[in-house]
């Protein structure tokens, strides 16, 4: 197998890793022939002072640079989710830790499930699953602003169904008597869809800060030297 090699912005985040300082915001996508390997970095940051230990570090968070979604709907972000390829088994030990942070974090206790290798915790529906890899373990966060969905839904179904009203009273003649009776639920679905639409943005801001947080803790391996910041941001 072919030694994963990197490009010159990846080089510079990992050194910027090593050294504990903030990392470039890019990674350029490079074929793996190209670029120096992480035994080359090693023995340049050795002649710059940095541990080799360090080097690998900042290789391994920028590796693990999380992938994310969002789900839409009517162009609003219904949900939110993440996904870290860790490149290194999680503990029991630093599962259970995790579990605490996400009850922390959520303000939820949750509920914990094992199925073999697969472990999750989920509550309501925000879920964080972590599920075996050939590399060791990816980390799955995801959730979905279920009581916006319905409101927008049931604003909508409610609107379609003046509009059906509007077009039978218009068809039978009468749509001038009717029109008094279809301004409430009109307004009433209306209010719906508003309610439901501008607590979104923010919600999803916040859960994609918050699963960011959550998901630079447990890229490092504990009593690493490499701060969570090395996590390439979005």
């Amino acid at each position: 197998m072919a030694e994963r090699r990197y490009n010159d912005k990846e080089i510079a985040a990992i050194f910027r890793a090593a050294t504990e300082l903030p990392p470039v915001a890019e990674r350029a996508e490079v074929p793996r022939d190209e670029g120096l390997t992480l035994a080359d970095l090693q023995a340049i940051g050795r002649e710059v002072g940095i541990p080799a230990e360090a080097v690998a570090q900042g290789a391994q968070a920028l590796d693990a640079r999380p992938g994310a979604a969002s789900r839409t709907f009517l162009g609003l972000p219904i949900g939110v989710s993440r996904t870290v390829d860790l490149n290194r088994r999680l503990t029991d030990e630093e599962w259970e830790r995790l579990v605490v942070q996400l009850r922390e974090v959520f303000n939820a206790r949750g509920r914990t499930r094992s199925d073999g290798s697969l472990r999750q915790w989920t509550n309501g529906n925000l879920q964080v699953l972590l599920e075996p890899t050939d590399t060791g373990h990816r980390l799955r966060f995801g959730t979905v602003h279920g009581a916006a969905r319905a409101s927008i839904g049931a604003g909508i179904f409610v609107l379609g169904i003046t509009a059906t009203v509007a077009m039978a009273s218009a068809l039978g003649g009468y749509f001038g008597e009717a029109l008094p009776g279809m301004a409430l639920p009109f307004f009433a679905g209306v209010a719906m869809i508003v309610s439901g639409a501008v607590r979104l943005p923010r919600w999803a801001r916040l859960r994609k800060r918050q699963m960011e947080a959550l998901a630079a803790k447990v890229v490092v391996p504990p009593g690493s030297s490499t701060p969570p910041a090395a996590l390439p941001p979005e």
